[in-house]
């Protein structure tokens, strides 16, 4: 009888832990467990846009324009060529030598295309066109020189007066850039690209006046607001070819002329550029 309570006692002590245990819960058959959810994606693996440059080169048509020459502090003329003609220089004949790439007409472009539904982007570019007004050319020149009036149509010589910015007739502008996708595959994207800017003028300026001669500097002339319509073509994602038609509003408001500066050159003109570029990405 003792073997018997002690036997008892010793299976009570070893079953009681396991009778504390709390029972495993056991799965519906019935009922099965949803999908897990996707994890978000952290901000910085997220497409952040991507930066951009190109290089290229223009040609240029000007419209017509009355150009005032004016210098009452050193000399005594203040006359306006009316309707002058003038015509770009494109200098296009060595542009393939490496240390003559910014000789002809050229225009450069640093950008930064957002990654967004809008397609928007941000651009700065330098425009560098060229302004020559035709010499001898037959111009209706009114106002007075050295104290005698003209009001006729006139021969205008070198000699007489000669203008040109041609190092030129610089655009610097800040563009509003916007992308419409017309056609995409694996390695190449055609887009329409609009672009709308302003900015400063800094330009450089040669002129003869009356025998005086001047020369630069490069400095600040003006403002100039333009937009533009082109073709994109990306290719392998990290190369482009663009081509834009550009036309452009300039107002040149502080042109120097003579040996020293105390003249001034005014005038106001529309330009077009037919632009060819090349350039490449920088996904982010």
């Amino acid at each position: 009888m003792r073997f018997f309570f002690l036997l008892s006692g010793l299976l009570m002590g070893l079953a009681g832990p396991l009778i504390a245990q709390p029972l495993a819960p056991v799965a519906d058959p019935i009922i099965t467990e949803s999908a897990p959810t996707a994890a978000p994606i952290p901000p910085e693996l997220k497409p952040h846009g991507s930066l951009y440059f190109s290089w290229g080169y223009n040609r240029d048509w000007y419209t017509r324009s009355d150009i005032r020459f004016k210098n009452t502090k050193t000399d005594n003329y203040d006359f306006t060529f009316v309707n002058a003609h003038a015509s770009d220089k494109p200098d296009f004949k060595d542009f393939w030598r490496f240390n003559s790439w910014t000789i002809p007409q050229y225009d450069m472009t640093l950008g930064y295309l957002f990654k967004d539904k809008h397609n928007l982007g941000i651009e700065v570019s330098w425009n560098h066109l060229k302004y020559v007004v035709d010499d001898n050319q037959i111009i209706h020149v009114r106002g007075q020189i050295r104290g005698r009036y003209l009001d006729k149509d006139t021969l205008v010589t070198p000699d007489f007066v000669h203008l040109q910015h041609t190092n030129g007739n610089n655009y610097l502008m800040v563009n509003l850039v916007k992308h419409k996708v017309l056609w995409e595959r694996r390695l190449l994207k055609v887009s329409a690209v609009g672009k709308v800017g302003a900015g400063p003028m800094i330009s450089y300026t040669i002129s003869t006046v009356l025998g005086n001669h001047q020369e630069g500097p490069f400095h600040y002339h003006g403002l100039v607001v333009g937009s533009s319509l082109g073709l994109k073509a990306d290719i392998l994602r990290y190369f482009f070819l663009q081509t834009d038609i550009q036309g452009a509003f300039a107002d040149y408001t502080n042109t120097y002329l003579g040996d020293d500066r105390q003249g001034r050159a005014t005038h106001v003109f529309g330009s077009l550029q037919a632009i060819w570029a090349f350039g490449f990405n920088v996904p982010l």
